[in-house]
């Protein structure tokens, strides 16, 4: 696991879901703030997670450059910037339009039926 990871399982947890986890959740509530598309969501995901192999390497001697680590480790990145845009799309949504709009989960909105 280690030589796909290009680090221990430790490392990855900590490093990559924790901190550049929180950091990518912070970056997609940002784009969603900003009414940016959620397409945004990878180039900004592709820099954190160079910025995560960097880390690895200076921090934990791990493997600069390993194809399959970058590869997860932006993975990882980019879904929860992703979950992290829709989750505040769908809050925004049904805040700013709510006679329009109501709730249909964590992820998705409706429109409003009145009864």
């Amino acid at each position: 696991m280690d030589a796909i990871l290009g680090n221990s399982v430790a490392v990855f947890i900590g490093l990559t879901v924790v901190l550049f986890g929180a950091a990518a959740f912070l970056t997609g509530q940002a784009l969603a703030n900003g009414w940016q598309p959620a397409s945004r969501a990878l180039p900004y995901g592709l820099l954190l997670a160079c910025g995560n192999r960097f880390l690895a390497y200076a921090l934990f001697d791990g493997e600069l450059l390993s194809l399959t680590a970058f590869v997860i480790d932006a993975a990882v990145i980019i879904a929860i910037t992703l979950l992290a845009h829709r989750m505040v799309q769908v809050r925004k949504m049904v805040s700013q339009y709510p006679w329009l709009y109501e709730v249909a989960g964590l992820f998705a909105w409706r429109e409003r039926r009145d009864s």
